[in-house]
C-alpha cells in the first residue's frame, strides 16, 4: 500500500487496471448466471416437450381402458412398447399406477436406486394430486430434473403416473457457456494488456506535466523574476497552470507593495529623525532673537530698522523650518484614525467650501442618482485627502480651471473620480507619484500625495491614476458598509 500511495502515477496506473479487472469480474459473473438461467429454462422446456411426446404415445394404448384395468394391461408387449418409446426419446421412463406402485422402469439398474423406489413417496403423490394441471417438476441440487405427470385416456381419466428423470449433463449445452467465457477471457486479457500500456503512458504524461508545475512552484523566489508556464490545452492542467501564473502575478504585486511599504516605513523613520533634529535648534533660535530685540535699545532709528529687518527675516526662516518639521512629523506619525460611519458627499462639500475664495475655479459634483454615500472612515483624515488633491489641482491649473468629482456606486464599492483640466500627470511618473520625497514642484517637499496614499490605505481603500484623461484623474475606491 505504501507503493500505491507513494505517487499519483502509481495510483492512476493501478486504478485503471483495477477498473478493467473489476469490469471482467462483473461481466463474467453476470454472463455466467445469465447463461445458467437460460440453460435451466432450455432443459425445462425440453423435458416438457419430451413429456408431452411420451404422454401422447402412452395415451394411444390407454385410450380404451379404464383406471381399474391398468394393472391387468401391463404385459410384456406394453413393457416393450414403453421401452421402445424410451429409446426413441433417449429418456428413461418410470410408470406408476394411481396408487403409486411401480409398474414399469425402463432402466432398472441405473435409475431404480436414484429416482425410484417400489412405490412413489406420498409427499410426491399428494403434491401431484393437488396440481390442477396434473404435472410437477422437481429440480435436484445436482442440476437434474425429475418430472411427474398423469397419462389420461380418451375420457380424460387419469390412468397412470409417468416419471421422467432428466440428466442435464447427458445433453449438450446449446448455450456453450464455457466456450463463451473462454473467448471472453481472451478478449479481456487483450484489453488488460492494452489498458496497462495506455495507463502507463497516460499516467506518465499527466504526472510529467504535474512534475513540471511542481518544479516551477518549488523554484519560485520572491526577489527573482519567475518564469510563467505555457499550456496550450484548456484542461485541468491548464487550470493549474493558469492558477500558477496568476499566483506569480499576485506575488509580483505583493512584492511591489512590500517594497513600497518598506520605503514608506524607512521614510517615516527618517522623517521622525529630521523633524526632531530641525525642531531642536528652532526654539533657542527664536528665543535668542526675541531676547536680542528686547536687550538692544538703539537710539538711532536706522539701527532700529536694521534690527527689525533682521528679526523679521530670522523669524520667517524659523517659521519655514517649523513648517517643514511639522509636515515631516505629520507624515511620520499619522494616527490610525477614529473610524465611524460618514457621509462622503458631505465631507467633500465641506472641503470644497474651504476654497470659496477661488473665484476662477469651478467645482462640479456629479452624484449620478446615488442615494447613500455612507462609508466607514475618519473625517479629519479624509478632509486632508481632498484638501491635498484640490491644492495640487489649483497649483497645476494656476488657480484657474475646472475640478470635477464623479461618484459611481458598484455592488461593493463607492468610487470617487477626482479630475481637473490641468496639464495632467506624465505616464512615466505614475508609479512614483505616491512615493515620499517625489515631487515635480520646485518648492514641494514630496509628502502630500504620499500622505494621501497612506490615509487611503488606512481606510482599506484604493487610490490609482487613470491613463485615459487629459488632466489629472485620481480614482479612489471605498468599501461600502
Amino acid at each position: 500500500m505504501k507503493w500505491f500511495y507513494s505517487s499519483l502515477k502509481n495510483r492512476f496506473y493501478i486504478s485503471i487496471l483495477a477498473l478493467v479487472v473489476f469490469s471482467l469480474v462483473v461481466i463474467g459473473t453476470t454472463t455466467f448466471y445469465f447463461f445458467k438461467s437460460q440453460n435451466t429454462q432450455y432443459h425445462l422446456k425440453r423435458i416438457q416437450r419430451k413429456e408431452r411426446t411420451v404422454a401422447s404415445s402412452l395415451q394411444y394404448f390407454l385410450n380404451d381402458l379404464k383406471p381399474s384395468q391398468v394393472n391387468e394391461f401391463i404385459t410384456k408387449d406394453f413393457d416393450y412398447k414403453v421401452r421402445e418409446i424410451s429409446d426413441v426419446n433417449s429418456l428413461p421412463i418410470i410408470i406408476y399406477n394411481l396408487s403409486g406402485e411401480l409398474l414399469i422402469n425402463t432402466n432398472d439398474t441405473i435409475f431404480q436406486e436414484k429416482f425410484s423406489s417400489i412405490s412413489l413417496p406420498k409427499k410426491v403423490m399428494k403434491k401431484l394430486n393437488n396440481e390442477p394441471i396434473g404435472r410437477i417438476v422437481e429440480p435436484n441440487l445436482n442440476g437434474d430434473i425429475n418430472s411427474f405427470s398423469y397419462a389420461v385416456n380418451k375420457m380424460n381419466q387419469r390412468m397412470v403416473i409417468i416419471n421422467i428423470p432428466y440428466h442435464t449433463s447427458n445433453f449438450s449445452n446449446k448455450t456453450e457457456l464455457w466456450g463463451f467465457l473462454k473467448r471472453l477471457l481472451t478478449i479481456f486479457f487483450l484489453l488488460f494488456l492494452g489498458a496497462g500500456i495506455l495507463a502507463y503512458f497516460l499516467s506518465t504524461y499527466i504526472t510529467k506535466s504535474l512534475a513540471a508545475v511542481s518544479q516551477k512552484i518549488k523554484s519560485v523566489e520572491i526577489g527573482d523574476n519567475n518564469d510563467r508556464l505555457n499550456w496550450k490545452n484548456n484542461d485541468e492542467i491548464g487550470v493549474l497552470v493558469t492558477a500558477y501564473n496568476d499566483m506569480l502575478n499576485k506575488l509580483e504585486i505583493s512584492k511591489e507593495q512590500l517594497a513600497q511599504n518598506e520605503r514608506q516605513n524607512a521614510w517615516r523613520e527618517m522623517a521622525k529623525q529630521v523633524a526632531h533634529e530641525i525642531k531642536n535648534p528652532l526654539t533657542p533660535m527664536k528665543l535668542s532673537v526675541q531676547h536680542l530685540s528686547r536687550s538692544l535699545l538703539l537710539a538711532e532709528k536706522s539701527d532700529e530698522r536694521t534690527l527689525k529687518d533682521f528679526q523679521s527675516k530670522m523669524v520667517q526662516q524659523i517659521n519655514v523650518l517649523s513648517e517643514i518639521a511639522d509636515e515631516f512629523s505629520n507624515y511620520a506619525e499619522l494616527p490610525k484614525g477614529s473610524m465611524k460611519e460618514l457621509d462622503l458627499l458631505k465631507i467633500l462639500q465641506k472641503t470644497i467650501n474651504l476654497f470659496k475664495h477661488e473665484s476662477q475655479v469651478d467645482f462640479k459634483i456629479n452624484q449620478n442618482n446615488i442615494s447613500s454615500f455612507t462609508i466607514l472612515g475618519d473625517e479629519n483624515q479624509l478632509i486632508r485627502v481632498f484638501n491635498n488633491l484640490i491644492q495640487n489641482s489649483l497649483q497645476a491649473m494656476n488657480n484657474k480651471g475646472l475640478i470635477e468629482i464623479n461618484f459611481i456606486k458598484t455592488r461593493a464599492n463607492l468610487v470617487v473620480h477626482f479630475m481637473d483640466n490641468g496639464p495632467g500627470i506624465p505616464l512615466d511618473i505614475h508609479q512614483k507619484i505616491f512615493e515620499p520625497k517625489f515631487t515635480t514642484k520646485s518648492k514641494g517637499k514630496g509628502l502630500g500625495l504620499a500622505l494621501v496614499w497612506q490615509i487611503i490605505s488606512n481606510h482599506n481603500a484604493k487610490i490609482s491614476i487613470s491613463n485615459n484623461s487629459q488632466g489629472a484623474h485620481f480614482i479612489i475606491s471605498f468599501n461600502l458598509l
